[in-house]
């Protein structure tokens, strides 16, 4: 499964594009507040939230691997932006401040002074994204569509962990340039016309800040490029194009509450490192697989003709989709000592001890197993606690439950279903859950939606 851990460098060239097309909206925006009459501030950043929308709204359509935080947070500090411009200067017209509002507020008056709004809303509608990162919509969909962090392929990992690097830069960069630009406001600005200095403070700082975010991150990937090029973990384009399609398979063999792991696989993403691991792995070069193939597969793998197959979960692999992977339950009677040996190697392994590294020491683990693993245990501790309207069984906030193998057998659990994940995510545990809910209910945003695609 080496293929899917590498990376197209058009990829990283898309993502930087996303980041790059961010930054210059915003010096787009603070350019032409300045050429532009000054009421026209607004109306420029509502048309640079739209043109945001639109991107946001294509890579939808089109289903790309590619991460749009930092779009959609523009999106958002353009359209704060645009209200809080309008929301002062509306305020100040009906007299309502306590305050005559200072005309470099003003869209009316002469010199209005843009950065002077923009850089700390940026700042802080970055923050408050930063914040709730986890919790956002985009977020969360992007985390059904492609798995936790830890079970991602080589790109998910990179767009997961780069797409927060560049809110933090973003963050960091907005709150200096509004200490700066406020400090020199205080302290130094003449209430008179502009002059050189004042245009390079109030105007040229938030360019030149941005086109040193934008070289920088440049050169971030062109180096992160070579480094996965000196890994051989970059696939060209014309790989991608002559790749055919392929049906990656995954088997847990069970029995009671036991489980077949290998405990010396090869970590893909550590050559020197042996993890923990299910021996049953295979590829076909096939868009689909039928069930008595996947039957006859891992029969075949095992030795063992008497074991129940059941469907776990399967998933289109990021960036590849042309390329799945499907995971199946392989339950055998009897007691462990009744299967000694299989036609792979490997060791039967209590499954509360592999629960017990797990929670402690994850690291000794396959990605994927502890992708897998976190799935199952979502799913199954979810429907225990909470109903299906995310309200909890027992108000006890305590209870703990715990699970076995023995229940995945006998309970027939549907893991492709996402909708405990989503009640995972947001349940009445979530503060103001009531209304919280309720006003999803009138945006009509069903929480529960699951997704049936490899039924």
């Amino acid at each position: 499964m080496e293929e899917l851990n590498k990376v197209s460098k058009e990829q990283l060239y898309s993502f930087w594009k996303n980041f790059s097309i961010g930054l210059l909206i915003i010096m787009v925006m603070v350019g032409l507040s300045a050429l532009l009459p000054y009421y026209f501030s607004p109306i420029v950043a509502l048309i640079a939230a739209a043109i945001l929308y639109t991107i946001l709204y294509n890579n939808k359509l089109t289903h790309k691997s590619n991460c749009m935080l930092v779009i959609y947070a523009i999106f958002f500090c353009a359209v704060a932006y645009s209200f809080s411009t309008i929301l002062v200067n509306i305020l100040d017209i009906w007299q309502i401040l306590p305050f005559k509002l200072p005309k470099e507020f003003s869209f009316f008056s002469k010199p209005f002074l843009p950065s002077l709004i923009l850089d700390p809303v940026c700042f802080i509608t970055l923050t408050i994204i930063y914040l709730r990162r986890k919790r956002m919509k985009i977020c969360v969909n992007c985390k059904l569509a492609s798995g936790d962090y830890s079970g991602r392929s080589k790109l998910g990992s990179i767009l997961s962990s780069e797409s927060y690097l560049q809110l933090r830069n973003m963050i960091f960069l907005f709150g200096l340039l509004s200490v700066v630009i406020w400090s020199y406001y205080i302290f130094y600005f003449v209430d008179a016309e502009l002059n050189g200095r004042d245009y390079y403070v109030f105007v040229w700082m938030n360019i030149i800040g941005c086109s040193f975010d934008e070289l920088y991150f440049a050169f971030r990937y062109y180096n992160l490029y070579l480094d996965l090029k000196d890994n051989n973990e970059i696939i060209t384009q014309e790989e991608l194009q002559d790749m055919t399609s392929k049906t990656y398979l995954r088997y847990y063999v069970i029995c009671g509450n036991h489980i077949f792991v290998n405990t010396k696989v090869v970590d893909i993403n550590r050559t020197a490192s042996r993890v923990l691991d299910t021996p049953f792995t295979t590829k076909r070069s096939v868009s689909g697989i039928t069930i008595p193939e996947v039957l006859t597969l891992i029969k075949r793998m095992t030795g063992v003709d008497n074991g129940e197959l059941r469907f776990f979960y399967g998933r289109k692999n990021p960036g590849m989709n042309r390329h799945s992977t499907l995971r199946y339950f392989y339950f055998l009677d009897g007691s462990v000592e009744d299967y000694p040996e299989m036609n792979v190697d490997g060791e039967w392994m209590d499954f509360e001890l592999v629960k017990r590294i797990y929670s402690y020491h994850p690291e000794e683990m396959s990605a994927t197993f502890v992708s897998d693993i976190t799935r199952m245990a979502t799913i199954i501790l979810t429907q225990k606690i909470f109903n299906e309207d995310g309200f909890r069984k027992m108000k006890l906030k305590s209870y703990q439950p715990s699970f076995n193998l023995k229940e995945v057998k006998k309970n027939g659990y549907d893991f492709q279903e996402e909708k405990w994940i989503r009640i995972s995510m947001f349940n009445s545990d979530t503060k103001l859950y009531r209304f919280k809910r309720w006003w999803r209910g009138i945006r009509g945003n069903d929480s529960n939606k699951s997704t049936q695609e490899w039924r």
